[in-house]
């Protein structure tokens, strides 16, 4: 099943977002900590509205509890989204099992975690921008990704 992955994200409002989106399409996430704030309810109420209840959530103390968990599991790609990638989401051939992987909204990932990842993508955006917002970034990739499983093939819903 395709993850979505938060590493120490920066921004509560993001991150509650980022659960009602992944609740949205039925796609569990993990949360890489520690976190650049309290990780509790009340501050991801706002954003996740009552969608944070209905989203499959994993918490993982650090990277390399994260990183070992995954590589255990198997079978499995870290695909990361980013700026410095060559390769664009629509010419990347996403597999089922993916877990997508976004970086903190103030710094992005460290050079290990960049280099741990099986793959990277980019949206291409206008040359004059920085970079788009974390969960914006991770609808348009993980739409896309679902789309090429045919996820919503005659469905309007999951």
């Amino acid at each position: 099943m395709m993850r979505l992955a938060l590493y120490q994200p920066d921004i509560p409002q993001n991150t509650g977002a980022a659960l009602r989106l992944a609740a949205c399409f039925k796609v569990p996430v993990d949360i890489i900590e520690p976190c650049g704030f309290p990780f509790d309810d009340k501050r991801l109420r706002r954003s996740a509205m009552d969608y944070g209840g209905a989203c499959a959530l994993a918490r993982h103390d650090s990277w390399e509890t994260f990183l070992k968990t995954f590589r255990q599991a198997g079978g499995q790609r870290l695909i990361l989204l980013s700026t410095a990638s060559a390769i664009t989401f629509t010419d990347f051939e996403f597999h089922p099992t993916d877990t997508l992987l976004l970086g903190r909204e103030s710094h992005g990932v460290p050079e290990a975690v960049h280099n741990a990842a099986d793959a990277r993508v980019r949206i291409p955006i206008a040359a004059d921008m920085r970079s788009l917002n974390v969960v914006v970034a991770a609808a348009i990739v993980l739409a896309e990704a679902l789309r090429q499983q045919h996820v919503f093939q005659g469905r309007t819903f999951l």
